[in-house]
């Protein structure tokens, strides 16, 4: 399919055309993605051993877009790459560039990446060697500031500057990769998935249906350790922690360059500054801050990191030691794997702060009494129903929680329900609505 013409029906398929032409139902978007890009000129479609292939005899580096297609959720930033923006059309030339809208039947060997992520990047040498990663969030809605064409660019070309010198770096692209999983090796493996998905996306029946998301592959993993009635490990109940738990955060127009660091953290005691590049950590190359979250996924409790900086063309050496629990601060109430854990913790509620318009001192709760969250939502179907057939509604605050009252968040209950009880456990939830208090009673899921 010629450039001119993969162009424009892709204007129809991101919103050119009329609905009429161009239905936007989950379904129609899978189909159209396939349709528009399968036989472009310069797009592989869902075909990474192709991608290899071609790669060999190009002697080009391979650049792999993990995107889920029905997800709403960084839809502006894939469609600028998917059409070749000119902020990065001409380096997207430079790869071998492969498309997978699905994780059926990934292999779980190479595909390590945040699976809460509606879009991911993996750079990969002509051999398969993984040079690096790109994608990154903070927050359910706020992709727009957390990803930006500049910074994608830059990623892009340090992918093709460690490409280019491969054979003398390929010693400390080895720690880009964790062990190979011992039991499930792709997606649809996993037992609470295995009945449901095949490895590959039923194109002749109902195509979303069949599709794998990523963030299933977390729900997955978690239940594994659920249903041995095992605790959920820190690095599995807080995955891919943002740089912000060391106290930095990045420019999103760069790759890695600090935009801030946060007084009194670890990263304002190495005495790093606005404008400093990441370079390294643990020895490993950085193409992104994707690649930095990678090395503190990987740290283990109490684990040191090792950091090379580039201040003011200079280039220092910095470690620091993480304390114990230091994941424990990395926001994971925005991920879709949380919802999950809402399910399982509370029966299908959504607990946030409580708004302005409520005045704590109203509660009359003594001065040691932490716990007071609003209930925001309330699950109205299946498994996520639990807490509405236990009588709680949207509205109530609660103020208890398996008879404690020092919790101060959603997910400080997240870590109590997934390491301290198991399923099964009867959980006993204190509330106030309309100024009374009420006690209710939901079994662990």
């Amino acid at each position: 399919m010629s450039r001119a013409v993969c162009m424009l029906l892709l204007a129809g398929l991101y919103g050119g055309m009329t609905a009429s032409a161009f239905a936007q139902d989950r379904e129609t978007k899978v189909r159209n993605d396939k349709a528009l890009l399968e036989n472009s000129d310069h797009w592989i479609y869902n075909n990474l051993p192709r991608g290899l292939r071609q790669a060999k005899l190009t002697k080009q580096p391979v650049l792999v877009v993990l995107r889920c297609i029905p997800c709403e959720a960084c839809h502006d930033f894939d469609e600028q790459v998917v059409e070749r923006d000119p902020k990065v059309r001409e380096l997207l030339d430079h790869f071998v560039c492969v498309r997978i809208p699905q994780a059926n039947g990934l292999d779980l060997a190479l595909f390590q990446y945040d699976y809460d992520m509606s879009f991911a990047v993996m750079f990969l040498h002509h051999d398969g060697t993984l040079l690096g990663r790109f994608g990154t969030r903070t927050g359910r809605d706020n992709e727009a500031e957390d990803m930006q064409l500049e910074g994608f660019a830059e990623s892009m070309q340090r992918a093709l500057d460690l490409d280019a010198k491969f054979d003398d770096v390929r010693e400390s692209l080895g720690g880009k990769m964790g062990p190979a999983p011992e039991v499930y090796k792709s997606p649809e493996l996993y037992p609470s998935l295995k009945d449901k998905y095949t490895d590959s996306l039923d194109y002749s029946g109902k195509v979303v249906q069949s599709c794998i998301h990523c963030h299933q592959i977390r729900d997955a993993d978690r239940l594994t350790y659920r249903l041995s009635g095992q605790p959920l490990p820190d690095d599995v109940l807080y995955p891919w922690p943002s740089l912000k738990v060391i106290g930095i955060q990045c420019d999103p127009k760069t790759a890695t360059t600090v935009s801030q660091v946060l007084p009194n953290s670890l990263a304002a005691e190495m005495d790093l500054h606005p404008g400093d590049r990441l370079v390294a950590m643990n020895g490993q190359p950085l193409l992104s801050v994707a690649d930095a979250q990678w090395v503190l996924h990987r740290t283990p409790d109490e684990g040191q990191v090792t950091f090379t900086i580039d201040h003011e063309g200079q280039t220092i050496q910095h470690a620091i030691t993480l304390p114990q629990g230091w994941r424990q601060s990395s926001d994971i109430s925005w991920r879709v794997s949380s919802w999950e854990l809402r399910r399982m913790a509370f029966g299908g509620m959504l607990l946030k702060p409580l708004p302005d318009s409520i005045d704590r001192n109203s509660l009359k709760l003594t001065a040691d009494h932490q716990l007071a969250l609003f209930i925001e939502h309330v699950g109205q179907y299946g498994d996520h129903a639990r807490a509405k057939q236990a009588g709680l509604m949207k509205g109530d605050i609660l103020i208890g929680y398996d008879d404690r009252h020092d919790f101060t968040s959603e997910q400080e209950l997240f870590a109590h329900a997934m390491q301290q009880k198991k399923r099964g456990d009867k959980v006993k939830l204190e509330v106030i609505r309309d100024g009374e208090r009420k006690t209710f009673t939901i079994t662990l899921q």
